[in-house]
């Protein structure tokens, strides 16, 4: 990591609970996240050739063609992981200020991929840690796989801005980056003053958010030289008493 971005601050795995409780975030090494989905970190890079596959994102209002994207939603109660069918993406305008109001189809995530042993079990153990919060309950979740690339120079992991996703909770799983500058995390106390920023930078690195508690962004990127440069995560939105959908 360059001297100029700032390591993430990594929570133990005993402390994980606790410090979304105080704090509204947390993040874990890539070891941790292994343990925390009973897996490991070969069965966390069988996922990763999904990303050199994703279709372009045509709903930017920017105009930009620097996203490409997959979505696809689950029910997940304890052990048990369920896709439902193929449905929108929509959020309000309250949340997302740019693309709220809009219901966006976007491709689904590769059933191979669906169905790597991996999948459940990292839907299951984040299931299972966010009902030790809040309850045990079914958790409504939707699942997005993005690619930030530097097709136009510049690419903007989040163009809507510093905002929160109207959910319970926010998963954001660092895949990997190559040929980029930027990309820098923010989180800050939605609140307060409070704030932090870091830089993930090793691949299977977890961010974790209280959507209630937080809001965030990640900074543009830009490439550092003549070859493609790209940001690569997974986003998982986990939300209580069923998905955001349009009135």
């Amino acid at each position: 990591m360059p001297a100029s971005e700032l390591a993430p601050p990594f929570t133990p795995p005993s402390q994980l609970a606790d410090a979304l409780r105080t704090q509204g975030y947390a993040v874990l090494s890539p070891e941790s996240l292994a343990a925390l989905a009973h897996t490991s970190p070969d069965e966390l890079q069988a996922m990763r050739a999904d990303w050199d596959n994703l279709p372009p994102d045509r709903f930017l209002k920017d105009n930009g063609r620097y996203r490409r994207r997959r979505h696809s939603s689950f029910i997940v109660q304890e052990d048990e992981v369920k896709q439902v069918p193929h449905r929108g993406h929509w959020q309000p305008v309250e949340y997302n200020a740019l693309h709220g109001g809009m219901l966006r189809m976007f491709e689904p995530m590769e059933p191979a991929t669906v169905a790597l042993p991996v999948w459940p079990r990292l839907l299951s153990a984040l299931g299972s840690l966010f009902s030790s919060i809040k309850g045990a309950q079914p958790w409504y979740v939707e699942s997005h796989q993005f690619r930030i690339d530097t097709t136009d120079g510049i690419g903007r992991p989040t163009p809507e801005g510093a905002h929160r996703d109207g959910v319970d909770f926010v998963a954001i799983l660092f895949v990997g980056r190559a040929n980029i500058k930027g990309g820098e995390s923010r989180v800050f106390d939605a609140a307060g003053p409070f704030g932090q920023r870091f830089t993930l930078s090793e691949p299977w690195t977890l961010l974790l958010l209280d959507d209630e508690r937080v809001v965030h962004e990640t900074t543009p990127v830009q490439p550092t030289g003549d070859a493609p440069g790209y940001r690569d995560t997974l986003v998982l939105t986990f939300r209580a008493k069923g998905f955001q959908e349009k009135a």
